[in-house]
């Protein structure tokens, strides 16, 4: 089994349809931690103006559960669900639009780097998967070790960040044991859009960091072979003898529709065996004389052959037939310098034609 070539063999640019073709395998650049930025800016974006309102919702609730609680009797399990399940519908409701914004901004992070597809291929079975080597490989090749490292990253700088805003803000902190209840929440929601406005910095210069490099370490692994782009080549426009063969039938066709033509031609002027030219000439129709087939050698003898077969008169003039065969093409008028020793043809034609 041949093996996969390796990167320093890659030398060659990728073409445009070797990127199409990775991409609709599924094989697209994609940053996680472009989505992960879009997410926790979400979350920084709700806490700052929805989780306001939804906590003002929910004590709403809570006082009014409170206030009517003989409505709510607690004798009975059945009473206790009945209790749970009014709170928690309550929850979700207020809680949805804050689920909607991160499902929203996680869709957002995920169509900014790729348009969406159906991609069959990425589910499609495959036996490499049950290979214990490429299972290996998966574990602890490169890209799991990158993964490894932004992980890294991303704990040290949330532990920084948080150790950064509690230092700088240990005298709120304390302060909040001897405040009053009702603000202990909004001091809670300040520290929390500190730490998260921070944290989203952090992370936004982590995503850009890994959109940019996965979208070049992924441009270099589309990197082809020479072998691959000869491959390419071949596919795109064709086998050489394929195309050869192809090009020999169509002349092929071309020569026999020539030489049925040589049936309806008015004349035909020849070197003796290796030039022949075909023409029509109709005085009615007007114009110069047209030419319909010419050939050498083999091609010269066949157009005499059917010529002579259909009564169409050969005139032997050796050189005006080389010259008309290298200076006209096939269903073309004769040019001006052709037209005197030509007319000449003819006319000695309608003689002879008269003498009948």
């Amino acid at each position: 089994m041949s093996e996969k070539p390796d990167r320093e063999s890659k030398t060659e640019e990728p073409t445009p349809k070797k990127l199409a073709d990775a991409i609709e395998k599924g094989n697209t650049p994609f940053s996680r931690e472009l989505t992960t930025f879009t997410t926790l800016a979400a979350i920084l974006m709700a806490c700052w103006a929805v989780v306001p309102g939804l906590s003002g919702k929910t004590t709403g609730m809570l006082a009014q559960v409170l206030a009517n609680s003989r409505n709510w009797p607690l004798d009975t399990p059945s009473d206790v669900t009945n209790l749970l399940g009014y709170l928690l519908r309550g929850a979700l409701w207020t809680l949805s639009p804050f689920f909607l914004l991160l499902i929203l901004s996680a869709i957002a992070g995920s169509m900014v780097q790729n348009s969406p597809r159906m991609v069959l291929e990425r589910i499609r079975p495959k036996l490499s998967r049950l290979s214990l080597s490429e299972g290996w490989n998966r574990l602890v090749g490169p890209q799991v070790l990158r993964e490894f490292v932004k992980s890294i990253f991303k704990f040290s700088m949330a532990g920084i960040v948080c150790a950064v805003v509690f230092m700088s803000r240990d005298g709120i902190v304390l302060q909040s044991i001897l405040t009053e209840a009702g603000r202990i929440p909004a001091t809670a929601l300040s520290l929390v859009l500190s730490l998260l406005s921070w944290i989203v910095l952090a992370v936004a210069i982590l995503a850009a960091i890994d959109f940019l490099w996965g979208r070049r370490n992924w441009f270099v692994d589309q990197r082809m072979t020479r072998q691959e782009v000869k491959d390419e080549f071949k596919q795109s426009e064709g086998d050489p003898m394929v195309r050869m063969r192809i090009r020999s039938l169509a002349r092929d066709r071309s020569r026999r529709r020539m030489i049925a033509d040589v049936a309806g031609a008015t004349l035909v002027v020849a070197n003796p065996t290796h030039f022949a030219v075909a023409m029509r000439y109709k005085m009615e129709d007007g114009g110069a004389p047209r030419v319909v087939a010419k050939g050498q050698d083999l091609v010269a003898l066949k157009i005499r052959e059917v010529a002579e077969a259909n009564g169409v008169p050969v005139f032997e003039d050796p050189p005006l037939a080389r010259a008309l065969y290298k200076a006209v093409d096939v269903d073309v008028e004769i040019p001006e310098e052709f037209y005197v020793p030509v007319a000449n043809i003819v006319r000695l034609l309608y003689a002879k034609e008269q003498v009948r």
